[in-house]
Parts: C-alpha cells; sequence; structure tokens
C-alpha cells in the first residue's frame, strides 16, 4: 500500500489546479479517494467526525450484492445447461454463468461512470461515488439474455436523465437502476419479457429438451398457471428463471443481514414493506375473486423481485422517505403496491420495480407532511403548556 501510495503522491502535482493535467483532476481524485480515506475536513457549517464515508458505505452495499450475484451466476449456467438437458460440474455450470453475467457488469459500470466522469469533468465537480451501487443493481434486475447495447442504452439514459439531470447523487428523485429497467421494460418490452429471455440460449432454441420452459414464476401466475409455480423450498433457495440477482432468496437476506449489522440499510423500510405485502395479499385472499388473489402470503413474497426491492432498492437513502414515521408509510406502500399492481395488471408482473419508482415520487411528500404533522402537535404543546 506505501508503494502505491507513493506513486499517485508523484502522480497528485500534475492533476492539481495549474498542473500539466489539472482537467483530470476529477478524475484522479475518484480513483484517489477510492483507494485510501481522504484527508480533507469541513471549514464551515457542521463537523462530524465518522470513520466511514460515502464510497465505503457504496461499498458495503456491493459487499452486500455479492451473494446474490454468484448464486445469479451459477443459477444462469444452471438453466443453460438444464435447457440443454446435459449434466455438468458446479465449476463447469458456475464459469458458463460467470462468462454470461460478467459483460452485463462490465457495460454497466463503464457505460455509467463514463457519464459520471463526463459530467464531472465538464462541471468541475468531484466524481460522484453512488453508482457504484446503481453499477451493480443495473446487471442484476436484467435477464441474462438481453443485448449488452441495451444495458449500455439504458444505463446512460438512467445516468443522464434520472440522476445527473437532477444533480448528482444525492439529488435524483428516482432509483437509477430501477430506471435502467424501467427503460428496457418500455422501450424494448420483448427483451424483458416473455419466457425465452431468463435463460441463457434459450433464444436461439438450438438442442433445447423437449417440454423445457423458461417461464419465471411471476409469468406462471400471469397465465393462470398456478399448479406449475414453484413450491415454497424451490422459490426460497433460487433454482428458478428470474433475473440474475432476484431468484434465491437466502442469498437476499444474506445481503439483508449485511446490511442491517452494518447499519447501512432501513429496518423501518424493510419490515413495513414485508408487512405491507403480507396485508395486500391477506386482503386478497379473503376477497379470492380469482386464483391470483388466492395464492399464499409466503408464495406472493418469495416470487420475483419483491424482496430483491424491498431490501436493495427500496431502502436507497437518496430516494426514500427520510424521517422515522415517513420510512414505515413508504415502505408500508411500496410492500402494498407492489402485491397489488402485479395481481390486478397481468401486464406488468413485476410490480415491484412500479411501486418503488412510484414511492421514489412521492417520498418528499410523505416527508413534507410528517414534519408538518410533527410541527403543529409541537405547537399544539407549546399553547397548552403557555396557557397554563
Amino acid at each position: 500500500m506505501k508503494a502505491l501510495r507513493k506513486f499517485l503522491d508523484n502522480i497528485k502535482p500534475h492533476v492539481q489546479p495549474g498542473g500539466k493535467f489539472e482537467k483530470f483532476h476529477s478524475t484522479f481524485d475518484a480513483f484517489e479517494t477510492f483507494l485510501f480515506v481522504p484527508d480533507t475536513v469541513t471549514h464551515k457549517g457542521s463537523h462530524i467526525r465518522d470513520a466511514i464515508d460515502l464510497k465505503r458505505t457504496m461499498s458495503v452495499v456491493v459487499i452486500a450484492l455479492i451473494p446474490a450475484l454468484l448464486f445469479g451466476m451459477y443459477n444462469v449456467g444452471y438453466w443453460h445447461f438444464a435447457s440443454l438437458g446435459k449434466e455438468v460440474t458446479f465449476m463447469q455450470t458456475f464459469i458458463f454463468g460467470f462468462f454470461k453475467v460478467l459483460p452485463l457488469v462490465i457495460v454497466s459500470y463503464v457505460s455509467g461512470l463514463g457519464v459520471e466522469f463526463i459530467f464531472a469533468q465538464i462541471r468541475g465537480h468531484e466524481v460522484n461515488e453512488g453508482f457504484l451501487v446503481s453499477g451493480m443493481l443495473i446487471p442484476l434486475v436484467m435477464p441474462v439474455d438481453v443485448p449488452l447495447w441495451m444495458v449500455a442504452v439504458a444505463t446512460i439514459f438512467a445516468v443522464t436523465i434520472g440522476k445527473e439531470a437532477f444533480g448528482g447523487t444525492g439529488m435524483n428523485i428516482f432509483n437509477p437502476a430501477l430506471l435502467a429497467r424501467a427503460f428496457i421494460f418500455f422501450a424494448y418490452p420483448a427483451k424483458i419479457t416473455g419466457d425465452y429471455i431468463w435463460t441463457a440460449g434459450l433464444s436461439g432454441g438450438t438442442g433445447i429438451v423437449d417440454g423445457f420452459s423458461g417461464a419465471t414464476p411471476l409469468g406462471l401466475a400471469s397465465a393462470g398457471q398456478m399448479d406449475k409455480i414453484p413450491a415454497i423450498n424451490e422459490l426460497l433457495l433460487g433454482f428458478i428463471p428470474g433475473s440474475i440477482g432476484e431468484t434465491s432468496k437466502i442469498a437476499i437476506l444474506i445481503g439483508a443481514v449485511i446490511l442491517l449489522v452494518t447499519g447501512i440499510g432501513s429496518w423501518r423500510i424493510m419490515l413495513s414493506g414485508l408487512l405491507g405485502g403480507l396485508i395486500m395479499t391477506l386482503i386478497f385472499n379473503a376477497a379470492g375473486a380469482n386464483a391470483y388473489m388466492e395464492l399464499s402470503p409466503m408464495t406472493q413474497i418469495l416470487m420475483g423481485s419483491f424482496l430483491f426491492g424491498i431490501v436493495f432498492m427500496a431502502t436507497d437513502p437518496v430516494t426514500a422517505a427520510q424521517t422515522k414515521r415517513g420510512k414505515w408509510i413508504y415502505g408500508f406502500l411500496v410492500g402494498m403496491f407492489a402485491i397489488m399492481i402485479r395481481v390486478f395488471n397481468p401486464a406488468y408482473p413485476e410490480g415491484t420495480m412500479l411501486a418503488i419508482l412510484l414511492m421514489n415520487a412521492f417520498a418528499p411528500l410523505i416527508d413534507h407532511y410528517v414534519i408538518e404533522a410533527n410541527i403543529s402537535k409541537r405547537l399544539k404543546r407549546a399553547t397548552k403548556a403557555s396557557n397554563l
């Protein structure tokens, strides 16, 4: 590490104001502060001493996503060879999935960080750290067979329109990773819906064994094929078709534990999101208007990206509600709307995406009314005390 520190110190004068490469100061600063904790301090306003900064916070989230990423890689290989009727070793399965998923991750980071660096250079600001997480989330919410150029276009759209247009990290209203998925969903629906995009090579149709289906549990539910929905233990383990990072609920729960233990993720949003989904499902169970409404609460919670969205998307500290009471309301409504959308409108089987984006828009309003209610309560208390 000393050699790396010395190497950076030798370069640093050349990228400082007045140096030969001063235009690349923000680019150098991004790499330096990622590798070493910066020694800068605030000069006015509040002074807060903390051992963690935004880059380290984002790094913890990335670490929490690794279990879902690794399982997703294995699951990609598992379903590919299952579609061909081949039995291969564990390593062959994982290596195939690794090389199918890795390009998605690379394209996501290269295209997204490219936009981040361009905007940082134009504005003369530091590079925002938020894309460390978004760059990992985007491939995890995609089907494995999505074209790489679509991932690049969707990522550039999400970062440019969804984030930089609002001022960068900390200013965006909508979750960038969900915007990227929504962009492909509405611009290229054939590449993110149907039974042929969740299994690598299935869309080619060559060598597939008779009777094999790549339908996801949500796809089966939307088609009314409730008897074909995998059992609870299969949904929990994750050996099912789906987006790369959403299938294994065990891997997602491991990530949730990491976020909760480190204090990065909001337990209020996670818990209220689960409660909202469970209560909405119980309401549908009581109504029983169709077979979809009669699915058990556990099946509804474990299907699709509900848990992935609640743990990693809804808890985004920038786009979620900020007040304690607001987090309860925000998470609860995300859970309710996620189940409601998928049941009421089969054209949007993945209701979690739309539910979180919808509540992103209403999060500031929720916080506003929570704060106003608190102010009103305090004023009434103060008025009552003054009259005594």
